[in-house]
């Protein structure tokens, strides 16, 4: 048998996997993981992957079953090129293991091509110094998850190691709690038979509507993601009306509390457009729609045509401390550009 890795990553395929190694480790790599399936395949070459309580396995191709952990021994986390930068932050809670910040819209939140500065992880080199956390070859730095550019809202980085493993591990298990508010196109419900007859819909109690399906880059455009059917990654999310505007009957528009099961890139927004309910102002998944004369005030309706992003808001960021073992629950306000044209809605 090998000598055990030091510094290992635990991945547990699911029940039924993909068939070769490298596919079936790359769907359940966590959320602010990066290892992309060419970089699983150059470590499964490296002999940087074994099966737990087995061998090293350097076969990409190689089989696999329902319920296996592998091992991943991870690259030590080198420097990476972004500079400190004194940007100001909205800090809701910090200690010596991590930090959660309220991401304004616009903000990126690691650099990258086109994006080299004014990145949260810019900032947070400045304010946290050197106490920031690396995993997955790279000092990101303690990035465990992400929301979009446009999309505002609570976020929670690592300063400690700790502190990284441990958030990692929760995001991989669902073991956080994140509650995100949306602004979309008419109102979700379980009386719309159009709805009822979408392929992995589902309703629960309460008006709690349960979005499954896979998602995956889509085939023509890799900047968007699309849900599929046997392939992509699995993805649920949960969405209830909090409040419609418009006629009883047929809303116009409606704020929707949306959970995450799992975190996949845009989840959110692709799902709900796959439902038929996209954000309102997704550059990306969503489209102009028609407002019925009347439905809505001329003002609500301008608001509505008119604003310039995916209305998404990470309000509610819930998880137990990985280090003190302290239940912890945040909570973010919509920030002005949201609330603005919630106001006038409420207004008629």
């Amino acid at each position: 048998m090998a000598d055990p890795f030091e510094n290992p990553l635990r991945l547990e395929l699911g029940l039924t996997p993909a068939k070769r190694l490298d596919k079936a480790l790359a769907a359940v790599v966590p959320e602010g993981v990066t290892l992309s399936r060419s970089r699983l395949q150059n470590l499964i070459l490296e002999g940087a992957v074994r099966l737990e309580g087995g061998d090293v396995v350097r076969e990409p191709k190689s089989k696999v079953s329902g319920g296996q952990v592998w091992l991943v021994e991870m690259p030590e986390a080198t420097d990476i090129e972004a500079m400190p930068e004194d940007i100001p932050l909205d800090v809701v809670f910090e200690d010596e293991h991590l930090i959660v910040v309220n991401k304004p819209a616009g903000m990126v939140v690691h650099p990258a091509p086109g994006s080299e500065t004014g990145t949260l992880v810019n900032a947070l080199l400045h304010h946290c110094g050197d106490s920031l956390s690396g995993i997955g070859g790279e000092k990101r730095p303690g990035i465990v998850h992400r929301i979009d550019k446009d999309t505002s809202g609570l976020l929670v980085v690592a300063k400690s190691d700790e502190a990284h493993q441990g958030l990692a591990a929760m995001f991989a298990a669902h073991d956080m709690d994140r509650h995100y508010l949306a602004l979309v196109w008419g109102a979700p419900s379980g009386a719309d038979p159009r709805l009822a007859g979408v392929k992995g819909v589902t309703f629960e109690a309460g008006g709690v509507i349960r979005i499954s399906g896979n998602i995956a880059r889509h085939k023509h455009d890799r900047k968007r993601m699309t849900v599929v059917v046997d392939a992509g990654r699995h993805a649920i999310t949960r969405t209830r009306v909090v409040e419609a505007f418009g006629p009883l009957e047929k809303p116009v528009a409606s704020l929707t509390d949306c959970w995450l099961e799992t975190g996949r890139t845009h989840q959110i927004r692709v799902h709900m457009t796959y439902a038929g309910h996209a954000l309102v102002g997704d550059p990306v998944y969503g489209s102009r729609r028609a407002i019925p004369k009347g439905a809505i005030s001329a003002e609500a309706a301008d608001e509505l045509r008119g604003f310039g992003r995916q209305a998404l808001h990470a309000a509610t960021l819930g998880f137990v401390h990985p280090v003190t073992g302290e239940k912890l629950e945040f909570k973010a306000p919509l920030p002005e550009d949201f609330e603005a044209v919630m106001q006038v809605l409420r207004r008629g």
